[in-house]
């Protein structure tokens, strides 16, 4: 195809980091196999036709740095598996703080926390719009509601599709997703959904529990990790939906929704030494054939960032898709793929085939207003 795929990234931290590491990665001689890489190409676009074109963060050690280097620095902690990055030629900027930084975190070491950079905030429009951004990735963390919402208005105002992995309801609220259908932009959310982590498991068992006759009764999904997300989320007053976003993924899987004393599904605790290793304890309480109780237990250990890039990649890919067909508004297939709380729920097997579609052009919705479009 010949085209690039412009880039915005919003929060320089661990998810970004394997992202970007990613993108390098799959570009190298001799990893031709794309093992660990759902699709090597979507819609002609390849992994390395993804550029990116801005950088926005708030941290005194990212912001002023040039991008190549802040994805390495603290607080981040992921795996780095591939160090050797281009130079993007994109230097990060300072972005609005608003409710991106949990109180609590002034509590714990440096190197565990976000560090507030005293730059002030730049004109976030201008800079996508200058920059030539096409896609943003929102990787704020979770709980930052006025934060999330705000770049999602300057998407709306700068002409750019987004991709939001944030527990903070976009592209499945309303009145968001028709702004976006009205300006004629693309938009994937909400919630991230990892290549395969404690989501993706605990959905699975669910489905196939209910199709083989099998009664679920109780379940919860026990998280804990040691980065800056799961420090982030010991307030509690941050994580109301981000507790909804994860309890419905599950929820919508089974053929009667559970009592909500009955289902627990969230991040846990903090453990500064598992870094970014993501931990998952789940368990099952079921009734099969004669009404005789089962139950499930299962243990899930995985790098949470690289996890999350693995989907992330399509997702970005497909939304530049989606702008060249003009498609607008939230991509429902696409969202159901990829995240835990799309605007529509699907099984996951109906989602991948819905995805498969989408990229192959089949079925596509009617042409929406132009780009840029106001309302």
């Amino acid at each position: 195809m010949g085209k690039k795929v412009n880039l915005a990234i919003v929060g320089v931290g661990n998810c970004a980091s394997s992202l970007l590491q990613g993108i390098a990665y799959y570009q190298q001689e001799g990893h031709r196999d794309f093992a660990g890489l759902m699709r090597p190409e979507v819609g002609g676009y390849g992994v390395a036709d993804i550029q990116v074109v801005a950088a926005f963060d708030v941290d005194r050690r990212k912001v002023g740095r040039p991008l190549e280097e802040a994805v390495f620095a603290a607080p981040n902690c992921t795996t780095v598996f591939h160090r050797d990055l281009p130079q993007y030629g994109v230097t990060v900027q300072m972005g609005p703080v608003l409710d991106g930084i949990a109180d609590h975190m002034k509590d714990y070491p440096e190197h565990q926390v976000f560090q507030v950079s005293d730059a002030e905030p730049v004109d976030l429009v201008r800079e996508l719009s200058e920059s030539g951004a096409e896609v943003l990735v929102c990787y704020l963390p979770v709980g930052s509601e006025q934060a999330v919402r705000t770049y999602a208005e300057a998407c709306l105002e700068a002409g750019v599709a987004m991709v939001n992995c944030v527990p903070v309801f976009i592209a499945s609220e309303s009145e968001f997703a028709e702004q976006f259908r009205k300006r004629g932009l693309p938009i994937v959310g909400d919630d991230i959904k990892s290549q395969f982590g404690a989501t993706i498991l605990h959905r699975v068992l669910v489905r196939t529990l209910c199709d083989r006759g099998v009664r679920v009764e109780r379940t919860y999904q026990l998280n804990t990790g040691g980065n800056t997300d799961f420090l982030n989320m010991l307030e509690q007053s941050r994580l109301r939906l981000k507790r909804i976003s994860k309890s419905e993924s599950v929820q919508s899987q089974l053929d009667e929704r559970l009592p909500e004393d009955c289902i627990h599904i969230g991040p846990s605790d903090f453990v500064p030494w598992q870094k970014d290793n993501k931990v998952c304890f789940l368990r099952l309480e079921c009734r099969g054939f004669g009404d005789v109780p089962m139950n499930f237990e299962a243990r899930l250990s995985v790098e949470d960032s690289p996890n999350s890039a693995g989907v992330v990649i399509d997702a970005v890919r497909c939304a530049k898709l989606a702008l060249d067909r003009e498609i607008a508004g939230p991509l429902e297939a696409v969202s159901a793929f990829t995240m835990k709380h799309p605007p529509r729920q699907m099984r996951d097997t109906e989602a991948l085939v819905a995805l498969e579609k989408f990229i192959a052009g089949d079925g596509r919705p009617v042409r929406a207003q132009p780009r840029f479009a106001l309302a």
